[in-house]
């Protein structure tokens, strides 16, 4: 029989009461639920059914999974349905990937002001892009774009960064044709990286004049202005990140990407290699080494710590559209795109979820009812009674 393999939700179960004892107080409220939800998700504590197969009377439970969007096992079926509409707004052009990166610097600043500075690089970001591609010298043209928040390396450690999906195009300002950028060219990436930088900063003084950002612990004296300018200073003296990816092989490939990137969590069931003597073993990919596939090990509290960084605030988006494929004008845009290039929607029936090294390996989260019996092969599984949520909290909210 094939041994089970460890979960990130192992971990939250098995050490969670020694992560409480060094961090309760520290928790953030966000940080709470979702220590709980992962630490309760498919087990009795959240309900779930009863299953019998309707031809040879095998009976089993499916416990409730917590669908929290940063829980691995729950990420994998939020992709699959969201793919389902996404796939409705793919044209028959060629698409790039664009990718913005804040300096190390930024790191711990956004740790602590997440809403304020994940939303300034969505902002940055997105004006970047529509300000270069508005650009007569460049294309000339209104763009439409996706963009994805990722706020974590392959460490488990801060590394805020918004993944760009983009039509190699635009539509015109007065709405008559379809403007092409050059085959296998997007968009300078120099000129990108300066803008980039230069907004984001704009933006970021802008808020902290206004008392918006906070500041505790080792950063603590960046209240101090003459720090902070300081602090500002030496960012504007770096090469910001702006990467512009070869082009996609088409947008059948760009579906696959989207489902690789855009409801991945800071990291999958998959990388975990073993979790025993207080630690916790996984996989990583070692950029600046190479590219290298490495192994770490961290403690298991440790493990924890990191995993709730990435936890973002109540109600941030960190999927949003812009431009043509803006939410209030993609359906009018892209109708009139579709005539413009003479092409029909894309229709896309392979599995988008085939060949993505680092997806979430799970189990689709439903109840059970409909899949194949596992020991007849022939039968179906269906709920034959309703399971009530188990009295058994994980973690008292003391905040």
């Amino acid at each position: 029989m094939t041994e089970r393999r460890p979960e990130v939700a192992d971990v939250f179960r098995r050490y969670g009461p020694r992560f409480l004892e060094i961090y309760d107080a520290r928790l953030s409220q966000e940080q709470r639920h979702v220590f709980r939800d992962i630490a309760t998700c498919r087990t009795a504590a959240l309900g779930g059914h009863k299953l019998k197969c309707d031809t040879c009377g095998h009976e089993e439970i499916s416990y409730n999974s917590c669908r929290d969007r940063h829980c691995p096992k729950c990420q994998a079926m939020g992709g699959a349905e969201w793919l389902d509409r996404e796939a409705a707004h793919l044209l028959d052009v060629q698409y790039f990937h664009v990718v913005f990166t804040l300096p190390e610097k930024l790191g711990p600043i956004a740790l602590q002001n997440k809403r304020q500075v994940y939303g300034i690089l969505f902002r940055a970001a997105s004006e970047t892009l529509s300000t270069i591609g508005r650009d007569p010298k460049h294309l000339g043209a209104e763009l439409g774009f996706l963009m994805v928040l990722h706020t974590w390396g392959q460490n488990l450690l801060a590394h805020p960064h918004v993944h760009c999906v983009v039509p190699g195009g635009g539509l015109s300002f007065d709405g008559s044709r379809w403007v092409s950028c050059r085959d296998g060219f997007f968009l300078p990436v120099r000129v990108l990286s300066r803008l980039f930088r230069g907004k984001f900063l704009a933006y970021l003084e802008e808020s902290y004049a206004k008392g918006e950002l906070s500041f505790h612990g080792k950063l603590a004296a960046l209240q101090d202005k003459a720090a902070w300018s300081s602090l500002v200073w030496s960012l504007r003296e770096l090469e910001w990140v702006v990467y512009s990816k070869p082009p996609f092989a088409g947008p059948r490939q760009v579906l696959k990407y989207l489902a690789r990137y855009t409801h991945r969590v800071a990291i999958s069931n998959r990388r975990l290699r073993s979790i025993e003597d207080g630690k916790v073993t996984f996989s990583w990919k070692d950029y600046a080494g190479g590219s290298k596939r490495r192994t770490m090990t961290l403690r298991a509290e440790e493990f924890i710590r990191r995993f709730l960084l990435h936890v973002l605030p109540k109600g941030f988006v960190r999927i949003r559209h812009y431009g043509f494929l803006a939410n209030a004008v993609y359906a009018q845009k892209l109708a009139l795109i579709r005539r413009l290039l003479a092409r029909p929607p894309i229709e896309d029936t392979a599995d988008p979820q085939a060949d993505g090294p680092d997806q979430a390996d799970e189990t689709p989260c439903h109840n059970g009812e409909g899949i194949s019996c596992p020991r007849c092969k022939k039968g179906h599984l269906v709920v034959i009674e309703e399971l009530r949520p188990a009295v058994e909290p994980q973690i008292e909210d003391t905040s």
